[in-house]
């Protein structure tokens, strides 16, 4: 290597302080190989140990090129690069380049961060003081903080974007006054229930009585009160594999899954009607309605019905009910 200076035999002497300005993280050593100085930032990492006057050997272990074990051996390797540990963090590998000097007094070792720099950083609680103001380690290190924050942002936006996303499919698919499930999901959900043609499953049609009357009464605020109480009485009765859903008006749908007996039909229809019919309370006032029901179950036809077929059924059964009177239920029967 051809080392220009001028004049041309000129040397420079550097003092402690400019050294360690420079070369935070070196460390200067005798011609044996003992510590006789080392920079801020490197007695930081050791924690100020008794380092002067150890053998350099004794602190570092040599990784590459491998089988150095003395400190001549390593002073061959000036000017390469060298890949060292501290012996008391061999988990955290270093860069090194070591440099004799001059007149045979000794050499100095200088050291820097690799790919590790961001677990050096936070294992030494490292600041940008403690590192040379042309070194680009600190700067890496905030790219890296920088990506690390942009990739925790884009996933925390991505989630709030799904959440979003579903929260708005569950709204498109919900009756906004009862709470139920609205005409759309519940169009999803017999389509869903036709397609397993193992699975049977009994609908029921429930229109309220007496409810135009409380709209003309007592105004839509009030019959919007009664419907949503018609969605608590529904959720609290059925079970959580039943399906009810609110399809428009005063008319309710139901899937119950698995079908069910006549005789259980009948004492569901029958509880329902009784919480139905109960006073509801609106404001100062109070209300009474009631209900009527259509039922079909898809196990009362010879071979597997249409959704068509079904619901035109479950409407024939709801229009029997009310030619009996309120609060009525009727069960289809084909025939």
């Amino acid at each position: 290597m051809n080392i220009q200076t001028w004049p041309p035999d000129a040397a420079i002497s550097l003092p402690l302080d400019v050294m360690d300005a420079l070369l935070p993280m070196h460390v200067h050593v005798d011609a044996e190989g003992k510590v006789r100085h080392a920079g801020p930032t490197f007695l930081k990492m050791v924690n100020d140990e008794e380092l002067i006057g150890r053998d350099l050997m004794e602190v570092f272990k040599i990784k590459r090129p491998a089988g150095i074990e003395t400190f001549d051996a390593l002073v061959m390797e000036a000017d390469e690069r060298l890949s060292v540990v501290l012996r008391s963090a061999e988990h955290l590998p270093f860069r090194a380049v070591i440099l004799p000097l001059p007149g045979m007094d000794g050499a100095v070792m200088n050291l820097s961060f690799g790919l590790s720099f961001a677990r050096a950083v936070a294992e030494f609680s490292l600041t940008l003081t403690d590192f040379a103001v042309t070194d680009q380690t600190i700067e890496l290190l905030y790219l890296n903080e920088a990506k690390a924050s942009t990739t925790r942002l884009s996933e925390h936006l991505t989630t709030r974007l799904q959440d979003a996303h579903a929260t708005a499919q569950a709204q498109a698919r919900t009756d906004v006054l009862t709470g139920l499930s609205n005409r759309r999901a519940m169009d999803d959900e017999l389509h869903h229930l036709m397609s397993n043609r193992n699975q049977h499953f009994t609908l029921m049609h429930l229109d309220l009585d007496l409810f135009k009357q409380v709209n003309d009464t007592h105004g839509h605020a009030a019959g919007d009160a009664v419907l949503a109480e018609i969605g608590r009485i529904l959720d609290r009765e059925l079970r959580r594999t039943d399906f009810p859903a609110r399809i428009g008006g005063d008319e309710f749908l139901i899937a119950l899954r698995p079908a069910q007996s006549r005789a259980v039909l009948s004492r569901i229809a029958r509880r329902l009607i009784t919480r139905i019919e109960a006073p509801i309370e609106v404001g100062d006032i109070t209300v009474q309605i009631s209900a009527s029901i259509g039922i079909v179950s898809t196990t009362c036809y010879p071979r597997r019905p249409t959704i068509e077929q079904l619901m035109a059924d479950v409407d024939e059964a709801l229009y029997a009910a009310k030619r009996n009177g309120r609060g009525q239920f009727s069960v289809f029967e084909p025939g």
